[in-house]
């Protein structure tokens, strides 16, 4: 005990005054605080954050800071949901121009594998994003291939062109239209 008071440079006794003191004020008001603080969020199934709270608290006639609030809650080891952004996707690298829009903007069809169109999309989850490739039959608006991965490179794309031609291997040309997307 000698030496870690003679380290922090604080008497014996100015130690153990201090562990026998009381809490203080401030740190009692922000105990009550928290045990408010913990039932808004209950209330709330866990979604409120800082800003909600205190105008919750507010509500109740507790009147307290935004950043207050927001240290309890993170001292309590709580936080609200929110809500994520989308990844961003990659930019197109200049290179050789786009291919000619064969379907100019008529997207129907009148027979099957005659046109099919294709879009990539995201899909959150708890472990991140996956990334979901789908080429659909215009004629019978059918989702004819498929890929998903964790990644959004080209290979995503061609696992999902590939698996629509080899479930339904179209004798004919198939027009294959997608927005001129980077992959």
């Amino acid at each position: 005990m000698a030496t870690l008071c003679r380290l922090l440079g604080v008497s014996r006794s100015g130690y153990y005054a201090w562990r026998e003191r009381l809490p203080s004020a401030r740190a009692r008001a922000n105990e009550e605080l928290t045990q408010h603080i913990r039932e808004v969020h209950e209330q709330s199934r866990g979604t409120y954050g800082a800003p909600r709270i205190r105008a919750e608290l507010r509500d109740r006639g507790l009147v307290c800071s935004r950043k207050r609030v927001a240290r309890l809650l993170r001292l309590a080891g709580l936080q609200g949901c929110h809500r994520r952004k989308g990844p961003t996707a990659p930019r197109r690298t200049p290179g050789p121009p786009p291919a000619p829009d064969l379907v100019q903007r008529r997207f129907t069809a009148t027979a099957p594998d005659r046109l099919w169109v294709a879009d990539i999309t995201y899909v959150p989850t708890w472990a991140g994003f996956l990334y979901l490739a789908v080429v659909l039959d215009v004629h019978s608006r059918r989702i004819v291939g498929w890929a998903m991965a964790d990644h959004l490179r080209s290979e995503l794309v061609i696992e999902a062109v590939d698996m629509a031609v080899w479930r339904r291997r179209p004798t004919e040309g198939v027009i294959h239209h997608s927005d001129q997307g980077s992959q």
